[in-house]
């Protein structure tokens, strides 16, 4: 149940809905993670999960980004957040299928632009989860404790 009349929102100061992601945010240029907001709320929520990914990769999904036990209290990520475990207030970075803590931007092979859903997902609670975390073993503990969830779309291709 929303704490508004409207569904939780994300958006970025980067890129619009279906937009093509700055060069900025990539593997071809400084590779930061862009800014991210969201709103509306929902009630109960304890904790955020945001998972960045690329369904359209040669091999099936390309996860870039697993980042979770973000505040309830918190309602944006700047830009450029340290590619490490550890930030601050607890939240915590997983693993993305570069091998590595944090943020990788898009890196599609040359051709047709690809997707990035940027998931955010609002939670009852915060995430016992230690060591290497992967998109699928924070999808599989959250799967119980998702209140609301939406996405940010992102195209990039090269």
């Amino acid at each position: 149940m929303s704490s508004s009349v409207f569904p939780l929102a994300l958006k970025s100061s980067a890129f619009k809905q279906g937009e093509h992601i700055p060069p900025k945010y990539t593997c071809s240029s400084l590779d930061y993670s862009p800014p991210l907001e969201w709103s509306d709320i929902p009630l109960n929520t304890e904790s955020f999960a945001l998972i960045c990914e690329d369904p359209d990769a040669p091999f099936g999904i390309w996860v870039h980004w697993v980042i979770f036990n973000i505040p309830k209290d918190t309602t944006h990520l700047d830009e450029n957040i340290p590619k490490v475990s550890h930030l601050s207030k607890g939240i915590i970075q997983g693993i993305n299928d570069f091998g590595k803590f944090g943020y990788g931007g898009p890196c599609p092979p040359a051709g047709k632009p690809h997707r990035y859903f940027f998931k955010l997902y609002a939670l009852d609670g915060k995430i016992d989860l230690k060591g290497k975390v992967t998109r699928e073993k924070l999808l599989s503990v959250i799967k119980n404790h998702i209140l609301e969830e939406t996405y940010l779309i992102g195209i990039y291709g090269r």
